[in-house]
């Protein structure tokens, strides 16, 4: 697969990485810094253009892969849908649930395959979690929890656009837990209920949260914790733990830390102690995830099916996220509705 790249940034190197493990060709590349995109693109072997519509119409592109800050989606996936080019976008997909809507609409009318980047789909303890979920190996599912106990620096939010509503769409819950409540709707299903608990700039000077809480029921009938924050130094592993009639699994980071399971029976649960984390240092994650995703997206695009993260699942993630806000900000609890699109 041919790529270009919109955004030249930190996130876009770690996707170079992947893409040239897999064999995948960066063919173009462009950012709003002339100096870096150019830097970028000699690091690559990519061609480096002034403009998007110019990596969008390029010819030697299968896909196009935004990496930008978040208020960036929808303008690029307009000229995706011009150019016929399927679009790849990072998390979360938009900062407005009526933007991501738009995207997903005219993604469709347009006949392009519009996936979201959220990796940690393909760590192996998440693969190995959802097909024991399947399975009931874990019984009825009672308590399914998410903690983001991060920290990042000042320097981290130096940047006026970081931790702001118009340009990020808000701040820890949006930006660093997103991966975590992708994967609490990927593993367990739709929550129908929210309350929410947030502090704006309790550690840093930005407009939007460093730190929330919030509460969760899901359609299923289980409860779950939700915590997010970039205010707790030095920053701790984020965890998954999701608790069933018949045990617990526990996630740590990108592996499974325990298993305990009564009277367990199927594939060895591949335990492990070392894990790759993003809590102080955000490009300490592991490059594998992003492999998988590139070739699911990838085969996703010669074949017509949809990719494992599609524009619905972005779109999933994105009206808990907003939910849990309006919650924290109107002080009651918020129902949901299940997706419609």
């Amino acid at each position: 697969m041919r790529v270009g790249i919109i955004g030249t940034g930190a996130i876009a190197r770690k996707h170079a990485q992947a893409y040239k493990n897999i064999g995948y060709e960066i063919t173009v590349c462009t950012n709003t810094t002339a100096e870096r995109g150019l830097r970028f693109a000699e690091e690559n072997g990519a061609e480096f253009v002034e403009t998007p519509e110019a990596v969008c119409w390029h010819p030697r592109v299968d896909y196009v892969d935004v990496c930008t800050f978040p208020n960036y989606r929808l303008q690029a996936l307009e000229l995706c849908a011009q150019s016929k080019k399927h679009v790849l976008v990072q998390k979360p997909m938009a900062t407005r649930l009526d933007v991501a809507e738009q995207m997903i609409v005219l993604g469709c009318e347009a006949g392009i395959i519009l996936g979201v980047v959220s990796q940690h789909r393909f760590d192996g303890s998440i693969l190995f979690l959802k097909k024991a979920l399947v399975d009931g190996r874990l019984g009825k599912i009672l308590q399914a929890d998410a903690y983001v106990k991060w920290f990042r620096s000042a320097e981290y939010y130096s940047r006026p656009v970081k931790g702001s509503w118009a340009g990020e769409g808000g701040g820890a819950l949006i930006n660093q837990a997103i991966h975590q409540i992708d994967l609490l709707l990927f593993l367990i299903g739709g929550v129908d209920e929210v309350f929410g608990y947030w502090q704006l700039g309790s550690l840093h000077n930005i407009e939007a949260e460093d730190s929330l809480s919030a509460l969760m029921h899901y359609a299923c009938g289980a409860t779950g914790v939700l915590q997010a924050t970039t205010s707790l130094w030095p920053g701790y592993p984020e965890r998954l733990e999701i608790h069933g009639t018949k045990g617990t699994a526990i996630i740590t980071g990108d592996q499974l830390t325990s298993w305990d399971v009564q009277d367990d029976v199927g594939e060895t649960p591949p335990l492990a102690r070392q894990e790759a984390s993003g809590a102080s240092d955000p490009m300490a994650i592991s490059i594998t995830p992003f492999e998988r995703q590139f070739l699911d997206f990838g085969e996703a695009c010669k074949t017509g099916r949809s990719p494992a993260c599609s524009g619905a699942d972005g779109y999933r993630a994105l009206q808990l996220v907003q939910n849990i806000y309006r919650s924290c900000l109107e002080k009651r609890p918020i129902g949901i509705s299940p997706l419609s699109l």
